[in-house]
């Protein structure tokens, strides 16, 4: 085990925070600006506040999961984004070197972590506990179809490198967030039911095929949370999981840690009405949408299973793992 992933969790936190603060010293920042943590996940996201009152989001990179060329690609995709006009992003901004990544060296550390900074983006989530959400569904697919064809017709640059999220890298031998066979409360008949499920999954994304019309450069967390809503204007933020996968993947991720819930058949296909407003969508490809948000599901059993320290996975761990066994039951009585 790694020397920081040893440690406990609050001295971990205590770290990064001293980390994040020494990183301002990169940028061209008024004197007295702080760091607060907003977000633990990957990375370590901190909302930085000036005297003045100004903000900036600070992103401190998890050691060893993005190289400096992923990052960099990253930066590039959302920038075009927001610059060839398909969806609005954040806006990073150069250390005191011109540089976008920033390479912070601390004592507390034992290798020296990428620092990303960007501009504070105004907004608010949508509210993910109001009664009907079936309109921020509808306007979430249409921004999500919009990324899509930005992604296909895109240039990328010739350094462009980011994860790819298929069966293999998800659920399968060789995956980015570990096994699902180390999610929180498995017993010996969740763990048959799961990999019968994931046979499943294996073979219908097999079948369903990797061609350009389904499988390129996508998001990966297209959920309310990544957006923000100010006034009119709707922005997308965290694309740390971008990379290449299916297309519907980001259909299946909309709905992210309430899969089981029983308005998400109904969110779907709002999700989908707003998708044909912008792209099409053949009525092959949306039948296949449960077997998307089933390996979601699963990813997200392994992600908790791999984070079993945070906050998320301590409330809920357990429990989603078990009310993951009856989607797997539906998913195998309708495709099986």
């Amino acid at each position: 085990m790694d020397e920081f992933d040893a440690l406990p969790h609050e001295e971990q936190l205590r770290r990064l925070a001293a980390v994040a603060q020494s990183a301002l010293g990169r940028y061209d920042l008024p004197s007295g600006s702080t760091v607060e943590m907003i977000n633990l996940s990957e990375n370590a996201t901190y909302r930085v506040d000036a005297p003045n009152g100004n903000r900036w989001a600070l992103r401190v990179h998890r050691d060893g999961y993005h190289t400096r060329a992923a990052i960099a690609s990253e930066l590039a995709w959302l920038t075009a984004l927001r610059e060839d006009g398909a969806v609005l992003t954040p806006t990073p901004v150069a250390g005191r070197d011109g540089e976008l990544i920033q390479m912070v060296d601390h004592d507390l550390l034992p290798r020296a972590r990428y620092v990303v900074m960007s501009q504070w983006e105004a907004g608010e989530e949508p509210d993910e506990e109001q009664a009907d959400l079936r309109q921020p569904f509808e306007g979430l697919g249409e921004i999500t179809a919009r990324m899509h064809l930005h992604a296909m017709d895109w240039q990328r640059p010739e350094y462009f490198e980011r994860f790819t999220w298929d069966f293999e890298t998800s659920i399968g031998p060789k995956p980015h967030w570990g096994s699902w066979r180390d999610g929180m409360g498995l017993t010996p008949e969740i763990v048959d039911i799961f990999t019968r499920t994931i046979a499943l999954i294996e073979q219908r994304l097999a079948s369903f095929g990797t061609s350009p019309d389904r499988f390129g450069l996508v998001h990966c967390d297209m959920r309310l949370a990544n957006l923000l809503v100010d006034g009119d204007v709707t922005k997308v933020i965290d694309f740390d999981d971008c990379g290449f996968s299916w297309y519907l993947y980001d259909c299946a991720t909309a709905v992210s840690f309430f899969e089981h819930k029983p308005e998400v058949p109904a969110l779907l296909d709002a999700w989908v009405r707003g998708y044909r407003k912008v792209r099409d969508l053949p009525a092959e490809d949306e039948a296949e949408i449960p077997t998307f948000v089933m390996l979601r599901r699963l990813l997200l059993v392994a992600w908790i299973g791999s984070h079993s320290e945070t906050e998320l996975a301590q409330d809920m761990g357990v429990q989603y793992s078990a009310d993951t066994v009856p989607l797997c039951e539906a998913y195998l009585a309708k495709f099986g």
